[in-house]
């Protein structure tokens, strides 16, 4: 039987096996094992336990069961190495271990890494947070600094800290003219300051600056009646080395051995790029002196608007508040120093102080008045800064009887290398103020070898709405000074030098205009240009500005200078030599406005 053979085989196991140790454990154990093993195989034993509890048994002791089962059935003659070798547990291989061993180093190793580069992710990340924190709170100081400055009213070194509170605006005005020489008018006639003596005026009061903006400059000239002009640019010369600021704003097309003298003298020279801003040219002409006086109108600086041209302009003494407003146009040209386009939006420092809507209220002659300065083209007017056709706007709409303008082109079209286009907006509002309000317009145009044929053509448009209609009145007259010159040969013409009137201005019952345009569309559009308008309720008044610049315009007006021609046809070179100079009879028609001749 099968139990009684694995008896023998177990005593005679037990002859070669000492009684402790190691075979202790061993028989203990397998005697365990054998009554466990005998119980399931003898059948109807009442500890005999069911299948289904075997296989409850947990893997390990299953492990164990087996193990004994092949110590067990080992052979008789199997020493006991033999059986000591079979009951030893297996080891796990040498091989196997060092590549646990290794593995997990070098997951742990990986691990490491992971957590060291993790680390200096959080790093990198917290300075780059940094760097964004602090690079959007420079931006937002910058943007704050920039929202400070343009909010505040900034006054800057060049305005001396001047300011609507604490500015003079009690002045005194003065108007300026250059008569040119051979121009003769009537013993009662008004004459006012000249030109020259009132540039050297302002030159002699100068204590620390001269600012000057002019269209030319071409005052050191060989001509007989350049002597002024040469004058002129000695005492500016002259203030270089007084240690007197000066800064002077030409076009870029000036080329002026003027401007080079004084700027190696140490003056201060912008040149504007008027081609590139809008195509156009600077025709500003304004000066400012220790910001507190100013001049300005049609002349600029050359010999020949001190000898040649008939010339008009003002000079403000003592009059701060007005130059706190004009210094601002003059900052604007020199912040284009060097630029080839105009910024997209203006520094608020530049903005206009006064404007249509809100005047300068100042005494003028201890005359109440009001004045505000405009600017072109629109390209040049930033925020509170009137446009020039919006000033000349304000000055007809406001006029009740009357509209006088003296300029010396009349030409409302738009130029330009293609093309030429109707320009309505100054000879549509003196339609409007023709028909619609019935306000007496008079013209007065200077009549030269550069007049444009069309002038007459839009002359006569004008003067054709008058023919049908009630309470319209509309007069022209053609200034010239030219007449002996007009048809004069090429060799003559070479040593003589045009005449000219070059006002620019208007004057109605309540105020006045002065600029430094013609009335041609392209100069409004495209150059750039400064005028001044001036608004008095008393215009009786002999001290008023308003009736004196009136009184002006009815001078020449009635002067035997200003003739009434046909507007379709420019005069004959043949009929004009034949003319003789107006007599005594014909200057008292012409003071009774009738028509001294015609062509």
């Amino acid at each position: 039987m099968a139990t009684s053979s694995d008896e023998r085989r177990l005593q005679g196991s037990r002859k070669h096996k000492s009684p402790g140790g190691f075979l202790g454990w061993v028989s203990g154990s397998t005697s365990g094992s054998r009554s466990a093993s005998r119980s399931p195989s003898a059948p109807g034993s009442p500890r005999a336990r069911p299948e289904s509890a075997a296989r409850r048994r947990p893997p390990g002791h299953v492990r164990m069961e087996i193990r004994q089962h092949e110590w067990l059935s080992a052979s008789p003659h199997e020493g006991f190495e033999q059986m000591r070798l079979k009951s030893r547990p297996k080891e796990p291989c040498p091989s196997l271990t060092r590549v646990g061993a290794n593995f997990y180093s070098s997951v742990k190793q990986q691990d490491y890494s992971a957590s060291v580069w993790l680390r200096r992710k959080d790093k990198l990340e917290h300075s780059q947070q940094k760097c964004i924190v602090i690079f959007a709170l420079v931006c937002c100081f910058a943007i704050l600094v920039a929202l400070i400055f343009s909010a505040v009213d900034i006054m800057g070194e060049d305005e001396d800290g001047l300011s609507e509170k604490n500015c003079q605006n009690k002045c005194r005005i003065a108007l300026v003219e250059n008569i040119p020489e051979g121009l003769n008018y009537s013993e009662n006639a008004p004459f006012h300051l000249s030109l020259f003596q009132g540039w050297m005026n302002l030159l002699n009061m100068a204590k620390k600056s001269v600012d000057i903006v002019s269209s030319h400059w071409d005052l050191n000239h060989t001509h007989p009646s350049a002597c002024q002009g040469q004058r002129l640019f000695e005492k500016l010369l002259q203030l270089t080395s007084q240690n007197i600021e000066i800064k002077l704003v030409s076009d870029v097309t000036a080329d002026s051995k003027v401007l080079e003298a004084l700027k190696l003298k140490g003056a201060e020279v912008t040149y504007m790029n008027m081609t590139a801003y809008n195509k156009g040219r600077l025709q500003s002409s304004f000066w400012i002196v220790d910001k507190q006086h100013v001049y300005i109108g049609s002349a600029g600086l050359d010999w020949q608007s001190l000898g040649q041209m008939k010339e008009l302009g003002v000079i403000f003494y003592n009059c701060s508040c007005l130059v706190l407003d004009l210094q601002r146009i003059f900052a604007l040209y020199s912040s284009l120093k060097f630029k080839s386009r105009v910024p997209q939006t203006w520094s608020k420092r530049l903005y206009g102080v006064y404007d249509n809507e809100k005047k300068l209220q100042l005494q003028l002659n201890e005359t109440k008045s009001q004045a505000f300065v405009s600017n072109s083209p629109k390209l040049f007017c930033p925020k509170n800064r009137s446009f020039d056709i919006d000033a000349i706007y304000s000055v007809i709409d406001d006029a009740k009887q009357y509209v006088y303008i003296a300029v010396m082109d009349y030409l409302p079209i738009s130029s330009t290398s293609t093309k030429r286009t109707y320009w309505p907006d100054l000879d549509g509002k003196i339609r409007e103020a023709l028909v619609l309000r019935s306000v007496r317009v008079r013209l007065l145009i200077s009549f030269w070898k550069e007049t444009d044929p069309l002038t007459f053509n839009f002359i006569s448009s004008l003067k054709a709405i008058c023919t049908e209609i009630a309470n319209c009145s509309l007069k022209v007259k053609f200034f010239d000074l030219e007449r002996e010159n007009a048809c004069a040969t090429k060799e003559q013409k070479n040593h003589t030098f045009p005449r000219l009137n070059r006002n620019k201005y208007m004057v109605t019952d309540g105020a006045a205009y002065i600029g430094n345009f013609d009335w041609v569309g392209n100069d409004f559009t495209q150059n750039a240009g400064t005028g001044l308008v001036i608004n008095q309720a008393d215009v009786r008044n002999n001290r008023s500005i308003i009736k004196q610049l009136k009184d002006v315009f009815e001078r020449d007006w009635y002067s035997p200078y200003a003739k009434t021609l046909q507007p379709t046809k420019q005069p004959n070179c043949s009929s004009l030599l034949k003319l003789k100079a107006p007599s005594n009879k014909t200057a008292t028609d012409n003071a009774g406005g009738k028509e001294a001749w015609s062509v």
